[in-house]
């Protein structure tokens, strides 16, 4: 009998760092910047200050994803470094200790008794850190805090989803710019709704729905807001 073939898996766990910054960014840059834009045109301002109110929106939106990802996943990042520097000088000052909480770990995830001390003791001898790091604190190479990757992930998807309804005031008549607006950031939110389930292969249905519904909330809200402020004045 011939050997199987390889057979190359790609787990979506793998996307993970980058895609919910991605979709975060893209969802909060279609929303806000409508968000924006509907009020602005709610209230009365002419296609002039709109525009300018969705650039104003779209720079600073992205600029505060970018700094905010940064900052939060370099948090993490930090604690990442001080588990693993703690763990090393456990290993250090007490091995023997550390490769019995393994076995214990092992145990506790269904290994009998002699398996997992042979599990642990072969992890300890390739690398002991790697062992503790992974199957103790949880922390491995796919969901790994990367701060730049985050940020920029997030600045650059807040922009493309942002440039939607600036995009849409810019190319359709006035008087259609609410419809138009509301119209184009539901099918693109929904799209990426379906996109991010694809990517990191859920069912589609759920996101969908979800970001239709919240983004049509925030949006109703804000036009509202604007219309009274407008009528106001």
């Amino acid at each position: 009998m011939r050997p199987a073939a390889a057979h190359p898996e790609r787990h979506a766990i793998a996307r993970i760092g980058w895609l919910r910054a991605a979709v975060l960014g893209a969802n909060d840059g279609i929303v806000s910047t409508a968000c924006l834009v509907l009020g602005v045109a709610a209230s009365g301002a002419d296609r002039g200050a709109i525009v300018l109110a969705g650039l104003a929106g779209l720079t600073a939106g992205a600029m505060s994803m970018a700094a905010g990802e940064y900052v939060s996943v370099s948090s993490q990042a930090d604690t990442e470094k001080a588990a693993l520097k703690e763990e090393a000088a456990e290993l250090q000052a007490d091995p023997g200790y550390e490769l019995k909480e393994l076995t214990q770990t092992y145990r506790a995830r269904g290994l009998d008794q002699p398996t997992a001390e042979a599990v642990a003791r072969q992890l300890t001898a390739h690398d002991a850190l790697a062992a503790h790091a992974r199957d103790e604190l949880g922390i491995t190479e796919a969901v790994a805090a990367r701060p730049l990757q985050a940020a920029a992930a997030s600045a650059i998807t807040f922009s493309v989803g942002a440039a939607v309804p600036l995009l849409t005031v810019l190319l359709v008549p006035a008087a259609f710019i609410t419809p138009a607006v509301v119209t184009s950031a539901l099918l693109f939110l929904m799209l990426l709704g379906f996109l991010g389930a694809r990517a990191g292969k859920a069912p589609a249905g759920r996101p969908v729905l979800r970001v239709a519904f919240w983004g049509s909330v925030a949006m109703a809200v804000t036009w509202g807001i604007g219309r009274l402020a407008g009528t106001a004045v």
